[in-house]
């Protein structure tokens, strides 16, 4: 028998003799309803914590070890305070389990499927993005330091810290919500917390098609590109869903491709089954022990990848990540940040020169115009509404300009009554100069696909 498990036998029976000292303590405390529930959670709670060696927990299913966990507090809760009704005893039950388990207050929003942000501004502020409207939530910690242990048992599970000396972290949930945290002195008015939902399923290619974020045509050229192994770059501002599609495009790549991904906090989550998964590492307390992504764009190199898939490109392996595009790794993608196509050429260049290597202008956009097939340009509209503004092709260098045009394009029409942007998919009538490549690949497409009118409106 294990540690854990003799300590929730013995529990069960120190619960019978530690009974009658623990409802005075309750009894005494005076005050509402609401203190006598929230100390006896945590008096049950401290119990729990004392007496179990949590070290073992992984040593056990996770499914029996609640279950077996939820059977003691079941018999303290009848021991100690017997007088609560059934839905205080159930409330009670499931907020121990979530804060001995899982991620306390954060349990039942991440329970949420329809919760895409949880922000949490301090212990008493928390806000929630349903359906792209900000509310705030009736979710609260007790105080920072609750908090602040939360975040560290959502970081330490990735083997990230977070403390005075590194008070920035990124990091992931076991679902691959993405998580940021910043704690005092950084933060002032307490630890703050961003998460970033994904969820365990991913968004598939018929449900962006049912939230119209693109047209059915939009959808078509862009899994025929990804078939025949064009480079592609997603661009867009922050939260417009560049990861998603991402993640969705993704799921048109062969199966017997081997695949590299990069990614600060791994989020990405590809359907294929030969995909090997690379993540940086902060430098630890010293100043030490640093893997950037261009460390892992240069490995990647080495491990005879077919496609390399960079999660987000914002600094000098940018230039790595040019280049092995244009040496034999056809078929790689990545995003970056830029509202525009064309201010995502312009990006592109500011992050080739932050390699630290003086290009002139002209070489950089060769590098460019010769690596980069397709820009896919992501954009969050008023209201919340996520679309695929631009569907763009990179052509060649004019001079010292790069030659664009673009294929498909969503245009907005107006505002309804409740503030949130319309509008209608249209294709500009013009036929991309790769269509020849996608033939030679195989992939065929129809002959009016491309002519011009409106494609799908909201």
């Amino acid at each position: 028998m294990s540690r854990l498990q003799q300590g929730l036998s013995k529990l069960n029976s120190l619960s019978h003799q530690g009974g009658r000292t623990l409802s005075s303590t309750i009894q005494s405390s005076g005050g509402g309803g609401n203190k006598n529930f929230d100390e006896l959670k945590r008096q049950i709670h401290s119990k729990l914590v004392e007496r179990l060696d949590f070290t073992r927990v992984k040593d056990l299913n996770s499914e029996n070890l609640r279950r077996d966990i939820r059977r003691v507090i079941e018999h303290l809760c009848d021991t100690e305070n017997p007088l609560l009704n059934r839905m205080e005893r159930e409330k009670l039950i499931e907020e121990i389990l979530d804060e001995t388990l899982g991620f306390g207050p954060l349990e039942p929003l991440l329970k949420d499927p329809t919760i895409s942000d949880i922000l949490v501004n301090g212990p008493k502020n928390i806000y929630i993005e349903r359906r792209g409207k900000l509310e705030k939530s009736d979710v609260i910690f007790r105080d920072n330091d609750h908090l602040l242990q939360i975040i560290d048992r959502i970081v330490s599970k990735i083997g990230r810290r977070v403390d005075e000396t590194s008070p920035l972290v990124d990091a992931r949930l076991p679902d691959g919500s993405r998580v940021n945290a910043v704690i005092p002195p950084i933060a002032l008015d307490g630890a703050s917390l961003s998460i970033r939902r994904f969820g365990s399923n991913p968004l598939k290619l018929e449900d962006l098609l049912n939230y119209k974020a693109f047209s059915p045509e939009m959808a078509m050229l862009m899994e025929a590109c990804i078939k025949s192994r064009l480079n592609v770059v997603i661009s867009g501002g922050t939260g417009c869903g560049k990861t998603t599609l991402l993640n969705t495009l993704s799921s048109f790549i062969p199966s017997d491709e081997r695949l590299v991904t990069i990614e600060d906090a791994a989020e990405l989550q590809l359907q294929q089954d030969h995909v090997v998964r690379l993540e940086t590492r902060p430098p630890n307390i010293e100043g030490k022990g640093a893997v950037t992504t261009r460390d892992l764009v240069r490995n990647a190199l080495r491990m005879r990848p077919e496609r390399i898939i960079i999660g987000e490109c914002r600094g000098g392996e940018t230039l790595d990540m040019l280049q092995a595009m244009n040496t034999g790794h056809s078929g790689s993608m990545t995003t970056l940040h830029a509202n525009t196509v064309r201010d995502a050429m312009a990006r592109l260049e500011t992050m080739i020169m932050m390699a630290g290597f003086e290009l002139p202008i002209k070489a950089m956009r060769q590098q460019i115009a010769s690596a980069v097939d397709l820009v896919i340009q992501a954009n969050r509209l008023q209201g919340g509404p996520r679309k695929v503004t631009s569907i763009t092709e990179v052509l060649s260098m004019e001079q010292d300009v790069i030659v664009m045009q673009e294929v498909f394009r969503y245009k907005q029409v107006g505002v309804d009554q409740n503030g949130r942007a319309y509008g209608q998919f249209e294709a500009t009538g013009v036929r991309p100069s790769f269509v020849s490549r996608l033939e030679a690949k195989g992939v065929k497409l129809p002959s009016n696909m491309f002519s011009e009118r409106v494609l799908l409106r909201d």
